[in-house]
C-alpha cells in the first residue's frame, strides 16, 4: 500500500491533538503533533510535510503568524486552520492569506477527513507542476546558456559533461557573467534534481553569523538563539549546495568547511552531536584564489577539494558575438513585462552595445536593455545611454563604435569636448552623420546644422 503524505498537526490542547491524530491515522495519513508554533517551525525545517493543520490561537506564535512563515519558506505546503468560536473571522483572514480551509471546534470527523483529503490532493498537484517545470528546464538544459561564440560553447559542453557527475565544481568569472544561472543548470540537469537546491552568498553574512548559517545552531548557543535553527548543510541534505563568493570566508571557517567535505559530518554551533548529511557542493567567485593563497587568506587542501572541475565564464567584452543575441533576448523579455510594442534595436544601437566595454558584463546589458524598453516611445530602439564607468580620476574615456577611447582631460570646455567626440564618431563611422547621430542619440538635424565641418 502506497504511504499516504505526512501531516503537522499544531494545537496546544493535548487532548484534541490526540483525537485528531488517530482519525486521520485511521485513514492511513502519517501524522506529527507538537503544541507550539515554534516547534512546528523546527520541524518542517527537517522533514517533507503535505499538510499542516494549525489552531489559530497558539501559546507562542499565533496561526496566522504561522501561516505566513510556513507559506512564505515552503510555496507547495498546503494549511488548514482549526478555528473555536468567536475566531471565525480570522479563519477568513488566513484563507486570504493562503491557508486552503478551515474547520471549526468541536471537530467532526467526517469534516476533518473531507477537507484533509481535498487539501492532499491539491498539495500534490502543486508539487507535479513543480516536477514538471523542472523536467522542462532539464529539457532545456545549457540552452539557458545564452551564446554561440567559441568561449560559451566550451562552457555548455563542460557543464554537460559535468552536471551529470556527483563532483564538486567551482565556477569563476567577473561578476555579472552568470556563475549563478551555470550552478542552477548543473543542478537542474543533475542525478539530485529533485532534491533542494540551497544557497548562500558568503560575502552577504557578517563573519560571526556565517557559521551558525553553513551548520546551524543549537538553543542558547549564543544571545538571541532562542530556538535551534538547522544550517544550509541541514537544509541541503541529498541535494546541492552553492557557496556564492567562498574566496570571503575566513581561514579559520573554511578549516570547518574543509572537515564537512572530507567527511560528511559537522556538529552545530554550541552541539556536540555529529550531524552526517550527503551533499554535492557547487562553488562560486570572481576572486583570484591562487593569488589569495599566495596570500595565505585561502586554504590550498580546501581549494583543492572544491575545485575537482574548474568553469571558468567569459567576460562579456571577449564575446562581443554573442552581444545581439543576448540584447534580443532581454528585449523580448522586458517589453512582455512592460506591456510595450519595442520589438527592435537599429543597427547603428547595436553598434554601440558591441563597442562598450561592459564592466559589468551579462548583467550591465541585462539593464541597460531594461532601461532602454522602459524609457522606449517607438518600436525600434535607436541609441544606448550607459552608466558612468568608475575609472582615472582625470580623465573621462568615451568610446566610439569601433573601441576607440577618446580622452578628455578635466577642465575640458563643454563645447570643446563635445566637438572632439563628435569629430571621433563621425570618422569611426566613415563619415556616416546619420549613423554618428543615432550612435550619439542626438536628432540627425543636429548633427548637420552644428557639426557638419567635423567629418575632415
Amino acid at each position: 500500500m502506497t504511504s499516504r503524505p505526512n501531516i503537522l498537526l499544531v494545537d496546544d490542547d493535548e487532548r484534541m491533538r490526540t483525537a485528531a491524530g488517530k482519525v486521520l491515522a485511521g485513514e492511513g495519513y502519517r501524522v506529527t503533533s507538537v503544541g507550539s508554533g515554534c516547534e512546528a517551525l523546527d520541524y518542517l525545517r527537517g522533514a517533507a510535510v503535505a499538510l499542516l493543520i494549525a489552531d489559530l490561537r497558539l501559546p507562542d506564535l499565533d496561526g496566522i503568524a504561522l501561516l505566513q512563515q510556513a507559506r512564505q519558506q515552503w510555496p507547495e505546503l498546503e494549511v488548514v486552520m482549526i478555528t473555536g468560536h468567536g475566531t471565525v473571522e480570522k479563519a477568513v483572514e488566513a484563507i486570504k492569506l493562503g491557508a486552503y480551509d478551515f474547520i471549526q471546534k468541536p471537530l467532526d470527523s467526517t469534516a476533518l477527513l473531507k477537507t484533509v483529503a481535498k487539501a492532499v490532493e491539491k498539495q500534490k498537484l502543486a508539487v507535479e507542476n513543480v516536477h514538471l517545470r523542472r523536467q522542462l528546464q532539464q529539457q532545456r538544459g545549457t540552452n539557458a546558456l545564452l551564446g554561440d561564440s567559441p568561449a560559451m560553447i566550451g562552457v555548455k559542453d563542460l557543464v554537460r559533461q559535468v552536471a551529470g557527475t556527483d563532483v564538486a565544481v567551482l565556477i569563476q568569472g567577473e561578476s555579472g557573467t552568470g556563475k549563478e544561472v551555470v550552478a542552477d543548470i548543473i543542478h537542474g540537469l543533475s542525478i539530485r534534481h529533485d532534491q533542494r537546491f540551497v544557497k548562500l552568498s558568503c560575502a552577504a553574512i557578517p563573519e560571526t553569523l556565517l557559521e551558525s548559517e553553513l551548520f546551524g545552531h543549537e538553543r542558547g548557543a549564543f544571545t538571541g538563539a532562542a530556538t535551534a535553527k538547522p544550517g544550509k548543510f541541514e537544509l541541503a541534505d541529498g541535494g546541492t549546495l552553492l557557496l556564492d563568493e567562498i574566496a570571503e570566508m575566513t581561514p579559520q571557517l573554511q578549516a570547518k568547511l574543509l572537515r564537512v567535505l572530507e567527511d560528511g559530518r559537522f556538529q552545530r554551533v554550541g552541539g556536540t552531536r555529529d550531524i552526517q548529511v550527503d551533499v554535492r557542493l557547487l562553488s562560486a567567485t570572481h576572486a583570484d584564489i591562487p593569488a589569495a593563497i599566495r596570500q595565505r587568506t585561502f586554504r590550498q587542501d580546501l581549494y583543492y577539494r572544491i575545485n575537482t572541475v574548474h568553469i571558468l565564464l567569459p567576460p562579456l567584452r571577449d564575446r562581443r558575438d554573442d552581444i545581439p543575441l543576448l540584447a534580443g533576448h532581454f528585449l523580448g523579455r522586458f517589453a512582455t513585462e512592460m506591456q510595450k510594442d519595442v520589438c527592435a534595436i537599429a543597427p547603428p544601437a547595436l553598434d554601440q552595445l558591441r563597442a562598450h566595454t561592459w564592466p559589468g558584463n551579462v548583467r550591465e546589458l541585462e539593464h541597460v536593455m531594461q532601461r532602454a524598453v522602459a524609457l522606449a516611445t517607438v518600436d525600434t530602439i535607436t541609441s544606448f545611454s550607459f552608466s558612468p564607468a568608475v575609472g582615472d580620476s582625470s580623465a573621462t574615456a568615451a568610446t566610439t563604435p569601433a573601441g576607440q577611447v577618446v580622452a578628455i582631460p578635466i577642465g575640458t570646455t563643454l563645447d570643446a569636448a563635445t566637438k572632439r567626440l563628435v569629430t571621433a564618431t563621425i570618422n569611426q563611422c566613415g563619415g556616416n552623420k546619420l549613423k554618428a547621430a543615432y550612435i550619439l542619440g542626438i536628432p540627425p538635424r543636429t548633427m548637420y546644422r552644428h557639426f557638419s565641418h567635423e567629418s575632415g
